[in-house]
């Protein structure tokens, strides 16, 4: 049971609410700060005071009073009118995770709604309720205004979930499940859908997923070390204690604990080779530089899942209501742009690793990793499918927080374009994971030319990817086996089994 009070929330905490259906509860301090604030917006409706959102309208139409009863309309017309979300829905675990964050934001207490709009958020991810969401429209501020108008949809019973792959409307969901929407009352449409959740939510898993496909990427890059007879002495600690960037030292002492006890790296030690190509020497270089961004996004992500970032803010201890700008999704905008960025660096490596692998004039190794090339193609192709993936990778890894179009008539003339950031972000580590498959995939055919050993480590991951791959000797379709070994990675097996035998990477 996670157990959500909007300060205290951890990232592993989102990821097994959001994939593994980890129940929720609010803590009795949340609810004791959410009640306080609902009064302080029952007292504001009462004293007639010009209040943004409460007691005017929103937007461009911020100057425009309204009474306590067309404010209840007014939070009911922003969810309808919001609602313009276009483009294939969210997957489940993105919108389990959007939930979870949306609820934490407003249990923070700083929100002005009442526990029942907080309940019936954790009632859809107790109850595996799945509202559907589409994943284009925002902007990234005044937050993520059109899914979550989507996701709000649903609690007023208009919106639609997904059944079985299928658009079912929520209202015929709640009636089985024997669950009541909610009538908004003043400041709660608004607060349901100012805020930084969808882009967050995305965010999450994406720093996640990127912390496993880092060591799957240190994995991938010793086997290929090894398969391309490389030398491990550019991992020597003596040269990286001269530039000491963290994740730099960390890369080189995992690469010197996963070929630890190779035969196959001792058998060349005296050879006339000077010195490896970057793709080799400089792993530690280039991987440590990315963990040192992951941990950044890592640390942004963090903080804003514990954030309020609705508008306004409601301080009820000070009797203030402060209009401000927490929406805006500019800090996450630049996180997930430098996550795609960095996660965009591992398969442009590794899609080099690739080339070397199959190319026989730099190799050492049969042709395309074949003993038959000519009559077998061998592993040619894997290559381009790797090339593929990378020249799509730049495309995604523009920066959208270097683009802003004003909305809202002006008023809101300066947006983040946080959420197509993370999408981005999100796509390009879907892309990775099949590079770096290929890469294990071509590494391991050519670890099997070799009948000296491999490392502590590398024997490990090889012994594994062999257990669900063969080796191939004549041609036979590939696309089988850059999934099986997608599945290893992304489920974290090839790293748990080389942990438990060389320790934490």
């Amino acid at each position: 049971m996670i157990v959500i009070d909007g300060e205290t929330l951890k990232i592993e905490e989102v990821v097994a609410v959001a994939r593994n259906f980890e129940e929720v509860s609010v803590s009795k301090e949340a609810y004791a700060r959410v009640k306080k604030s609902k009064e302080y917006v029952e007292k504001i409706l009462a004293s007639g005071k010009a209040v943004y959102g409460i007691t005017t309208g929103v937007g461009e139409l911020a100057n425009t009073r309204i009474t306590p009863e067309e404010s209840k309309k007014l939070q009911l017309n922003l969810i309808r009118s919001h609602a313009t979300g276009v483009g294939k829905p969210f997957p489940e675990d993105v919108v389990r995770g959007i939930i979870l964050l949306r609820a934490n934001a407003l249990a923070k207490g700083y929100s002005g709604v009442r526990k029942e709009v907080i309940d019936l958020l954790v009632t859809l991810l107790n109850e595996k309720i799945v509202p559907y969401i589409p994943s284009q429209g925002s902007v990234g501020a005044s937050g993520d205004l059109a899914p979550l108008a989507h996701l709000a949809l649903v609690l007023i019973g208009e919106g639609e979930c997904i059944v079985d792959g299928k658009r079912v409307n929520s209202i015929e969901v709640f009636n089985k499940k024997g669950i009541k929407p909610i009538t908004l009352m003043p400041k709660e449409g608004l607060a349901l859908i100012n805020g930084t959740q969808v882009m967050a939510s995305i965010g999450c898993l994406v720093v996640s997923e990127a912390e496993c496909l880092m060591k799957n990427a240190q994995i991938a890059g010793a086997m290929s070390l090894e398969a391309l007879k490389g030398t491990a002495k550019a991992m020597d600690p003596k040269i990286h204690s001269l530039r000491p960037y963290s994740g730099q030292i960390k890369v080189a002492s995992n690469i010197r604990k996963l070929v630890k006890n190779s035969e196959i790296i001792a058998s060349h030690k005296n050879c006339e080779k000077v010195q490896d190509a970057y793709t080799l020497r400089c792993i530690p270089q280039v991987y440590g530089a990315i963990i040192d961004v992951i941990e950044y996004a890592r640390k942004v992500i963090q903080t804003e899942i514990n954030s309020a970032t609705d508008n306004p803010l409601i301080f009820p201890d000070e009797e203030e209501v402060i209009s401000g700008g927490n929406f805006h999704g500019e800090p996450l905008a630049f996180a997930m742009d430098f996550l795609g960025i960095a996660l965009s660096e591992i398969a442009n490596i590794s899609e080099r690793t690739i080339d070397r692998l199959v190319n026989p004039h730099v190799s050492g190794l049969p042709a395309f990793l074949s003993k038959k090339s000519g009559l077998n193609s061998g592993f040619m192709i894997s290559q381009y499918t790797a090339a593929s993936l990378v020249s799509e990778n730049k495309v995604l890894a523009f920066p959208s927080s270097v683009d802003s179009i004003p909305t809202s008539a002006g008023q809101e003339d300066h947006v983040s374009m946080g959420t197509i950031s993370a999408r981005n972000a999100w796509k390009i580590i879907k892309n990775v994971e099949y590079v770096l498959s290929i890469e294990m995939m071509c590494a391991a055919q050519g670890i099997d030319f070799f009948k000296e050993k491999s490392g502590t480590g590398t024997g490990v991951s090889h012994g594994l990817i062999r257990k669900y791959v063969k080796h191939t000797d004549d041609d036979r379709i590939l696309y089988k086996d850059v999934e099986k070994i997608k599945k290893l990675i992304i489920s974290g097996e090839i790293v748990d089994k080389v942990e438990e035998r060389i320790g934490k990477l």
